[in-house]
């Protein structure tokens, strides 16, 4: 029995992809569930109709991810965090969230799952990985100091 995915099915496939399943296994899981449709004709058609205007669209949102992948590391990122006296150890550390309000206030909204920042207890200088889209990721530098 063939199956198109309307939801990534974990060890099975992702959306919008046909995959081949036991006729229990679609029948009674599947289809009831609402993780995928019976992959007849006219739903073969309309889902390549649909993946068709998907990859304009994606277009369009890969070239906007790569300019501000571009302009990111050109950009002079400072985050602010309290330090005990006469240290440079932080208390606490720095989140998402401080790393994603300051890119904001600069003019460039980034989502805060897609910040992968490291362990920072210290002053400094580090790099953040942010993933602006599937295919396109950027190693932004940053500072940290004292408030």
């Amino acid at each position: 029995m063939q199956i198109i995915l309307k939801q990534n099915v974990e060890k099975l496939g992702f959306k919008d992809e046909i995959v081949t399943v036991k006729n229990g296994y679609g029948r009674n899981y599947l289809i009831p569930k609402e993780l995928g449709i019976l992959a007849t004709e006219s739903a073969k058609k309309i889902l390549a109709e649909n993946l068709r205007q998907q990859t304009k669209k994606e277009e369009t949102e890969i070239a906007s991810a790569n300019k501000i992948a571009e302009a990111l590391p050109k950009l002079d990122i400072v985050l602010k965090a309290k330090v005990a006296e006469g240290g440079t150890k932080l208390f606490g550390s720095i989140k998402n969230s401080q790393f994603s309000d300051t890119t904001a206030a600069l003019g460039y909204e980034i989502n805060d799952k897609f910040i992968k920042l490291p362990k920072i207890k210290e002053l400094g200088d580090y790099e953040a990985e942010v993933r602006l889209h599937r295919s396109v990721s950027v190693s932004v530098p940053f500072k940290v100091i004292s408030e």
